[in-house]
């Protein structure tokens, strides 16, 4: 374990955040810029709200938990400056994205921007106590709450009553939302957005029968045989578990634990490329041609939380298969993703492993899942090496 340490604590510390800290900040405007080329020039300057989020929640989380340094803490009070003046709509919620000097371009269509902002408030006033940024996180928080069941609204496309379908992601990202907030909420609320995560992830997502988590279903929690009701998307489950597994470690539900073990196992066991190793983007789970045409891409932020799955199921159940994914998953992370010219990591991989972009953000990719998941990977490691249970 204490290669794993090393590796994972100096690549972040090192490596990830001074890449972030020399690029993205836009010194002019406020916010960041994250469509960066590999050597960390700007290519493009258009702001998306869920990547200033993202990087605001990043910063204050490593002031947080790592160092109070001020650099850190500057750069997430800059960010949520600029989204505090720019990143609402008059309703309340957050856009999708912002020209460069934040005039919105894109509407607030999508709840995942919220969802980070929630976040990034909630970090934000822990570093720095300011009940202005407490308000911000719990206003939005609230108004998620109240879109949960019709997330798109007025931007849905399909249409109402003809194939209903309920997605996987926001009931995912509740489980780890609200643990991000809970400082800010009463205790009743808390418990009962986790329960009913938990209950979405487990029961209704969950196919016992084919083993795998759906990324869509109908609003009864049934398959339904069509292109998005097929779809297996193995990185958001592998993510879920271990936000699961988190909250079965607060609940010390030792079944909970061995149950996201499992699926974590089955999860990679389908997704895994047995021909050039990685994991698949998508799967159809009938095995029919899926509808995204990237599905056979090799997505960093996949194989990252599928590393974290593994690395925390292992901690918690001593699961020798667990370990024997690390070691697998590590190797190629390590192998394909990490750029050991310019540093950071790669987002985008052909089937084969090579690059596909050399670009290491954009409108997707930014500074939350390389630098999230080394801190997870760093402390999970610490704690494992400081049991030796299993080892």
């Amino acid at each position: 374990m204490e290669k794993y340490i090393d590796i994972y604590r100096e690549y972040l510390l090192e490596n990830v955040v001074p890449f972030w800290l020399r690029n993205s900040r836009d010194t002019v405007h406020g916010g960041f810029f994250t469509c960066l080329l590999r050597d960390g020039q700007v290519f493009d300057t258009d702001k998306f709200v869920w990547l200033q989020a993202r990087e605001i929640w990043t910063f204050a989380m490593l002031y947080n938990e790592v160092s109070p340094k001020n650099e850190w803490l500057e750069m997430a009070v800059q960010g949520g400056e600029f989204l505090i003046e720019h990143g609402r709509n008059p309703l309340g919620h957050w856009y999708f994205s912002l020209r460069r000097d934040g005039k919105p371009l894109t509407e607030a269509y999508s709840i995942f921007s919220d969802c980070f902002a929630a976040m990034a408030f909630a970090q934000l006033h822990r570093a720095t106590d300011i009940d202005a940024y407490a308000d911000v996180a719990t206003s939005t928080f609230n108004h998620i709450l109240q879109r949960k069941d019709n997330p798109k609204g007025q931007f849905s496309k399909g249409v109402a009553g003809s194939r209903d379908l309920k997605g996987f992601a926001l009931p995912m990202i509740l489980c780890n939302l609200v643990l991000e907030i809970e400082h800010l909420l009463p205790k009743e609320v808390v418990e009962k957005v986790l329960e009913e995560g938990v209950g979405e992830v487990m029961d209704i997502f969950y196919q016992k029968d084919l083993k795998l988590i759906l990324e869509n279903v109908s609003p009864e929690g049934d398959f339904i045989d069509c292109f998005e009701g097929r779809l297996v998307n193995p990185g958001h489950g592998l993510e879920a578990m271990w936000f699961v597994m988190d909250i079965a470690r607060r609940w010390e539900d030792k079944a909970l634990i061995e149950k996201c073990v499992e699926i974590s196992l089955d999860i990679l066991e389908y997704g895994w490329d047995t021909e050039h190793g990685g994991i698949f983007y998508f799967r159809d789970i009938k095995n029919f041609p899926p509808q995204q045409l990237e599905w056979d891409q090799k997505l960093w932020w996949v194989h990252l939380e599928a590393l974290v799955a593994v690395f925390k199921g292992y901690e918690l159940s001593g699961e020798p298969r667990c370990l024997e994914w690390v070691e697998r998953l590590h190797l190629y992370i390590w192998d394909h993703f990490v750029d050991k010219e310019h540093g950071e990591m790669f987002g985008y991989l052909q089937r084969n492993g090579d690059p596909l972009l050399y670009a290491k953000g954009g409108k997707w990719k930014g500074f939350f899942h390389v630098p999230r998941a080394l801190f997870q990977l760093w402390k999970t490691a610490e704690r494992i090496q400081m049991n030796k249970e299993y080892i």
